[in-house]
């Protein structure tokens, strides 16, 4: 069967996942068609740039069109010590559209315990155990399920999630036969040690076989070159696209957008300035390019870094203290450097 081409180099991490794209549709109508049904989770797997996200961000669309709630969160590398951080994500926007006395009411016996990991309560004067702090976040997801149903879960770079969070998932993922809820996760190999790799294990265990996410062939490759800087792209230029990138779907975007801005012609005469382009490409850092488009761009991308996705150039622009004005000029910067995507209305 031939595999429907995405629009634009945009949707670049899509292209050959049909497979995982079936496997979340047929996950979700599992869902949706019996709520006494047991729950489910999916593991997802891939280096760096391989399309996790853009994997849960399709799952996160196709569920609202299904009519399901969706919601989402993402591990950081550098607040993995930050506790219960994830599941604040994931919860707290739920919880906090309930009036305080009906989260009080909604959580009953459990509102003193969970709701401070959650960051709706103060702390009490002596800490909680650790295993009822769990428990009590296992039980309001319990709740929100059957307020929710259809609900899915999705949590991007768990690799990085805190180690609180990656105990209540593991707990959460234990007891998927008592709750009818689809948790997706996306994680790199190899990045997280210790107790935190061993909870990742356990949720591996329960979801069964891990979706290893593969690298382009060279087939897509050439399809996304042509794609993205025309059809008249030559067989050899293709094939150089897809060995200098090894096939990597966010190397390859970033390779072919340097290729458009030089206006390098895309012909087997090109080898040599495409490898140069592509160590260009690899070398220039996140860091480095926010740095270029000033202060207040790099205000704006911290702030939607933090708010994550689903989010509005208000909501941003208050979090980053900027005017709409300006702030609508550094979602249009972000854009084009392909930093963010494109902007939801305010």
């Amino acid at each position: 069967m031939t595999e429907a081409r995405p629009d634009t180099a945009a949707s670049a991490s899509l292209w050959e996942r049909d497979a995982e794209l079936a496997a979340i549709t047929e996950a979700i109508e599992e869902l949706r068609a019996d709520q006494a049904s047991p729950g489910r989770v999916l593991v997802f797997r891939g280096e760096a740039g391989i399309g996790k996200t853009a994997l849960l961000t399709e799952a996160r669309r196709i569920a609202k069109e299904r009519g399901c709630t969706a919601w989402y969160a993402r591990g950081g590398e550098t607040v993995t010590s930050v506790p219960f951080n994830v599941v604040r994500q994931l919860l707290q926007p739920a919880l906090l559209e309930l009036m305080d006395g009906e989260t009080r009411d909604y959580l009953g016996d459990w509102y003193d315990i969970a709701g401070p990991a959650l960051g709706l309560a103060e702390p009490g004067e002596t800490p909680a155990d650790p295993q009822h702090v769990c428990d009590g976040l296992v039980a309001a997801v319990g709740r929100l399920v059957r307020r929710t149903w259809p609900l899915v879960l999705l949590i991007d770079d768990a690799h990085w999630a805190d180690q609180e969070t990656l105990h209540w998932l593991s707990a959460l993922t234990g007891r998927l036969a008592e709750m009818c809820v689809l948790v997706v996760v996306a994680r790199r190999p190899g990045e997280a040690t210790g107790e935190r790799a061993r909870h990742l294990q356990e949720i591996a265990a329960v979801a069964g076989p891990v979706t290893k996410i593969s690298a382009l062939t060279p087939d897509a490759t050439a399809g996304l070159t042509r794609t993205t800087v025309g059809e008249h792209a030559d067989d050899a230029f293709c094939r150089e696209v897809w060995a200098v990138t090894a096939g990597n779907p966010y190397e390859t975007v970033e390779l072919l957008a340097k290729v458009k801005d030089s206006q390098l012609d895309p012909v087997e005469d090109s080898a040599a300035e495409l490898r140069a382009l592509n160590k260009t490409a690899r070398g220039h850092g996140l860091v480095a390019r926010l740095e270029k488009l000033g202060v207040e761009a790099t205000r704006f991308a911290w702030a939607a870094a933090i708010l994550h996705t689903g989010i509005t150039v208000e909501i941003v622009a208050r979090l980053a203290g900027l005017p709409m004005s300006t702030a609508w000029e550094c979602a249009e910067l972000l854009t084009q450097a392909r930093i963010l995507t494109p902007p939801d209305p305010a």
